[in-house]
C-alpha cells in the first residue's frame, strides 16, 4: 500500500522524508495485523499499546499526554487548527511516532487508518498553497490520553489535529469510538502531482447518488433546503442531538435506494475497526433499519454546495460540503447515547456502587 505524501517543496525535504517513513513503516504494520481479532480482545490490544507508548516517554512528555479521565478537555474535541494541548507527533521520537501509530491503528480499519494519514498529509498542500503558512504541518497533530490505561477502571484517548478528531472510550472490554471527525481540504486536489485526490470523495458520490437516484416525490420529503447548512450541526460543542427536519425514511425507499443508504452509512462506519463497526450495526439493526432517514440540503450536482444527514435511533452523520467553493468537507458521526462512553460509564459505576454495598 502507497499512501501519498503531499509534497512539491524542496525547503521541507527533512520533514517529509520522515513522515514518508513514519507513514510507510505503520501501513506496513497495519497490513500485518490480524483482522478476525474478536471484538473484545481490541481493548486489551488497546490498552497494552497505550502503555507501550507510556514507557517510552519522557517525564515531560507524560505529563503532557495525560489527563484525568474527567478532565474537561476530553470532551472539548476540534478540528480547525489551532495551538492545542496534549503530546505533539512533532515532538515524538521516530521509535514513540511508531507507538503512537499503533495505538492509533488499535481503533481503525485499514480504511480508516489510510484515511486519517492522508487528512494529514494533505496539510502540506494547504502549506504550499497559502505561502509556507506555519499553522500547516503534516506532524501538527495531538495525542491525549484520560486515565490510567487498564482493562480495570475506564480510561479514553484521542488523537487530533486539523480536520481529525477521534475520540476513544474504553471500558473493561468494551470500546467505542465517537465522537469521530473527519474532514479534508481540499476535498478534490485541483492541481499538481496529486491532482483528482479526493480523500473522502466515496461519502459524496454515495449521498448524490442516493439523492439522485430518488423520485420526485421523494425529494420533496428528502432535500429539505435549497441552500446547505456551512458545517455540520452536531460538531465540537454540543451534545449529539436529533435534527429535524428528519428527512425520507428507509421504510419508504425501494430495496435498491435502501441498500445505497446501507453504503453511505457503511462508509463512515467502517472507518472503524470491524469489530467495532460490527457492534453499531447491531445497534441499528436492533432500532430498525427502516426507522433510519436521509436529509440533504443545497444543490445536487457536484461542485456545488451541498450537505446530507442520516439519523437514526442510535446516532447521526452529517456530511457537509460548502466552504472554498464545495471543495472543503467536513463529516461526523455522533452517538445519542454513547458519546465519549458515556453509557457505558453510567454502567460502569452504577454497577461498581453495587458491588461495593
Amino acid at each position: 500500500m502507497r499512501l501519498p505524501i503531499f509534497t512539491r517543496n524542496p525547503n521541507l525535504k527533512t520533514m517529509n522524508l520522515k513522515l514518508n517513513i513514519l507513514f510507510a513503516v505503520t501501513a506496513v504494520c497495519f497490513c500485518f495485523s490480524t483482522s478476525n481479532v474478536r471484538g473484545h480482545e481490541i481493548a486489551s490490544e488497546m490498552t497494552d499499546a497505550a502503555n507501550q507508548l507510556l514507557q517510552s516517554l519522557a517525564p515531560s512528555q507524560t505529563a503532557t499526554l495525560m489527563r484525568p479521565l474527567d478532565d474537561e478537555l476530553r470532551k472539548n474535541w476540534q478540528f480547525i487548527p489551532m495551538e492545542r494541548e496534549g503530546l505533539s507527533l512533532k515532538n515524538l521520537q521516530p521509535n514513540q511516532r511508531l507507538l503512537a501509530m499503533s495505538l492509533i491503528q488499535t481503533a481503525l480499519s485499514h480504511r480508516g487508518f489510510s484515511t486519517s494519514m492522508q487528512i494529514m498529509a494533505l496539510e502540506q498542500i494547504l502549506h504550499e498553497m497559502e505561502n509556507n503558512s506555519p499553522k500547516r504541518d503534516p506532524e501538527k497533530y495531538h495525542l491525549f490520553v484520560f486515565g490510567k490505561p487498564s482493562l480495570k477502571s475506564p480510561w479514553g484517548w484521542r488523537i487530533e489535529g486539523h480536520h481529525l478528531s477521534i475520540s476513544v472510550t474504553v471500558v473493561k472490554k468494551e470500546v467505542v469510538v465517537t465522537p469521530a471527525f473527519f474532514g479534508s481540504n481540499p476535498g478534490e486536489v485541483k492541481s499538481g502531482q496529486f491532482k483528482g485526490v479526493r480523500v473522502l470523495g466515496k461519502e459524496e458520490d454515495l449521498g448524490r447518488r442516493l439523492v439522485k437516484g430518488l423520485t420526485t416525490q421523494q425529494q420533496t420529503i428528502a432535500v429539505f433546503s435549497k441552500k446547505a447548512p456551512r458545517d455540520v450541526i452536531n460538531g465540537p460543542g454540543r451534545d449529539a442531538t436529533v435534527l429535524t427536519p428528519k428527512g425520507l425514511s428507509a421504510a419508504k425507499m425501494t430495496d435498491e435506494q435502501q441498500s445505497v443508504l446501507r453504503q453511505i452509512v457503511d462508509s463512515h462506519l467502517n472507518k472503524c475497526r470491524s469489530e467495532l463497526a460490527a457492534n453499531d450495526w447491531k445497534k441499528i439493526e436492533a432500532g430498525g433499519f427502516d426507522s433510519l432517514h436521509f436529509a440533504w440540503a443545497g444543490e445536487l450536482e457536484r461542485g456545488k454546495p451541498h450537505y446530507y444527514r442520516v439519523q437514526g435511533p442510535s446516532f447521526i452523520l452529517e456530511y457537509d460540503n460548502t466552504q472554498n467553493k464545495a471543495n472543503h468537507v467536513h463529516a461526523v458521526w455522533r452517538d445519542f447515547k454513547n458519546d465519549f462512553g458515556q453509557d457505558l460509564l453510567k454502567n460502569h459505576y452504577q454497577s461498581s456502587e453495587h458491588t461495593n454495598r
